[in-house]
């Protein structure tokens, strides 16, 4: 069977063709610009591919509920010129083909869980932090979803008591991702986080928000390994210091051996899929047509 599968994302599509093991043969990527230049170019990577269906990992927020009359519409995103677009409709009308769609978080979470990092879990999430916040979750192989998809990246969190950056959010400036996504840093800081490398407070601020989210999304859906990625996570400390700042947190609340300094480490951990997670999450997804 082949596949097409698509992450898009906030500033890429990326599209390959591959196969329900996850298996990638053609993968191109694709600035994300207003919606009909960008499918163009979409559609003209896919003509002729033989493709009988297509997954579909979106940015949010996105219509995934299957009987919704809006189902694969972009809804309020800050991407002004995708609010109201079809996507999932148009890529149907332009492939011939069938499609689904879910979040790109959501579809990551189900390839880490499938073929990456958390494959010994029922229940597992991935958390990407990076030009905004996001998380994903997937329950006994099926991706968490309910009135809508999750929105972890907007929870609010307590403000650090040195932090007096207002936050970046557009609708809730001092939401998680409003005060820890890439552009907050660099909001705050005054230069991108690949330059603050040296700088631990940066580092421990950033650490202090991630792992209140963490210990909040434990508490709730108590999963059995989490993944966090996205340009943010390649700070290596990061891990280390979230891990700590997690445990601090908790302080022992939470009975479970993942939730120990001896096995923290592996409890807490970055992917097994790079930049892959996505659109080999949308293979996969794509195998529940």
């Amino acid at each position: 069977m082949k596949i097409g599968a698509i992450e898009a994302g906030g500033t890429k599509f990326v599209c390959a063709i591959g196969d329900e093991t996850g298996a990638i043969y053609n993968k191109t990527t694709i600035d994300t610009r207003k919606p009909e230049e960008t499918l163009e170019e979409v559609y003209d990577f896919f003509q002729g591919s033989g493709i009988d269906r297509i997954g579909v990992g979106s940015f949010g927020p996105v219509d995934v509920k299957p009987e919704s009359a809006t189902y694969g519409q972009i809804q309020q995103t800050p991407k002004i010129d995708w609010v109201g677009y079809p996507l999932l409709s148009e890529l149907e009308h332009h492939l011939q083909v069938k499609g689904i769609i879910d979040t790109d978080v959501n579809v990551a979470a189900l390839a880490e869980n499938k073929l990456g990092a958390a494959q010994q879990s029922d229940n597992s999430m991935y958390i990407t932090v990076g030009t905004g916040i996001g998380a994903g979750g997937v329950i006994n192989g099926t991706t968490l979803t309910g009135l809508s998809h999750p929105e972890m990246g907007h929870i609010t969190v307590r403000r650090h008591p040195d932090d007096h950056y207002a936050g970046s959010c557009p609708y809730h400036q001092d939401c998680l991702e409003g005060l820890a996504s890439g552009p907050a840093i660099e909001a705050r800081w005054g230069q991108e986080g690949r330059f603050l490398e040296a700088r631990h407070e940066v580092w421990e601020m950033e650490a202090y928000y991630l792992a209140q989210a963490i210990a909040t999304y434990i508490y709730i859906l108590s999963p059995q390994t989490i993944v966090i990625g996205g340009g943010v996570m390649k700070q290596q400390r990061m891990y280390g210091l979230i891990r700590q700042e997690v445990l601090r947190q908790i302080n022992g609340y939470v009975s479970s051996s993942k939730l120990d300094p001896h096995h923290v480490n592996d409890y807490i951990i970055p992917p097994a899929l790079g930049d892959e997670a996505g659109v080999k999450g949308a293979l996969l997804l794509a195998c529940q047509l």
